[in-house]
């Protein structure tokens, strides 16, 4: 089976015994990599004061965390390791080699999550769960950790079953867990980047550039650029925007909605879902501008 190629080394015997620890490691890292980068080279000025969003988007982050180890015996990575001993899933019925079963399920996985963003913006219900991450007034690194707790579930419980069809390797798991994770404060965070680096770095990962366009309150831009990790989906399915029609420097971050400094507390963050809009807001749509290349 291919996981046993990809999780006999003694480094990968390692991270996977020590995965709480090595997921915190990194999480708490590159969280403080990028709040220094923010502070040294901002890409935009911030209006809103960062203690107000911090503490309550790290606060969601909190409750986000503890609802999941509540709500789901095996995690990502328990669970592959689970499907792993029974034989479930797709890598785990054929002969594959480890090098083919890495890249094949790190690229599903994350071909999985695009889509799944695409579907929350697409189905109403969802985006109604969704708009808690695009409703913050201002992108930074924290706004890659806000997201309503029934969508976080939701998003566990799909990842779960995905992982049990193809049979994931642990060691991919928790390897795309750690990537996810990281490039999400990453692309989401308020640093500049030279506009050569941004262009080279896009053809590999998704950049803040290229990832701050779908936080425009503009529904074009908005239904644009939905990757997280590889920046390939966009272009292949047609959903990528290279630049904000307005300029990073002065495009409206957010949703027109929700732009009070009370929205942004964590009490409005949990209800927001069931507070009413008009229809023609109850999700994002397309209009009449056209692309901005």
């Amino acid at each position: 089976m291919a996981s046993e190629g990809l999780d006999g080394t003694a480094m990968f015997e390692y991270l996977l015994g020590h995965e709480p620890q090595v997921r915190l490691t990194f999480l708490f890292s590159i969280l403080a990599i990028m709040a220094i980068w923010e502070l040294i080279a901002p890409q935009r000025r911030l209006e809103v004061p960062r203690l107000l969003r911090w503490s309550n988007n790290l606060a969601l982050t909190v409750i986000d965390t503890v609802l999941v180890r509540l709500a789901f015996p095996l995690l990502a990575v328990g669970m592959a390791s689970y499907a792993v001993e029974r034989g479930w899933g797709v890598f785990n019925l054929f002969e594959i080699p480890s090098w083919i079963a890495f890249v094949f399920s790190f690229m599903l996985l994350d071909l999985a999550i695009y889509l799944q963003h695409v579907m929350f913006h697409a189905v109403p219900i969802l985006w109604r769960l969704h708009r808690v991450h695009h409703s913050d007034l201002e992108f930074d690194v924290t706004t890659g950790l806000r997201f309503h707790p029934i969508e976080i579930l939701i998003s566990m419980a799909f990842k779960l079953v995905l992982i049990i069809v193809l049979g994931t390797p642990p060691i991919v798991v928790l390897i795309f867990e750690v990537v996810l994770n990281g490039l999400a404060m990453f692309n989401h965070s308020n640093v500049r980047l030279p506009f050569a680096m941004d262009r080279l770095l896009r053809l590999l990962v998704v950049t803040p550039d290229m990832h701050r366009v779908h936080h425009s309150v503009r529904p074009l831009e908005t239904n644009s650029n939905f990757g997280f990790n590889l920046p390939w989906w966009d272009r292949v399915f047609g959903t990528y925007r290279a630049q904000p029609k307005d300029g990073h420097d002065k495009m409206k971050i957010g949703i027109e909605q929700f732009r009070t400094t009370r929205d942004l507390w964590i009490d409005q963050m949990l209800v927001q879902p069931v507070r009413e809009l008009s229809p023609r807001h109850s999700k994002p749509s397309n209009d009449a501008e056209n692309p901005s290349e």
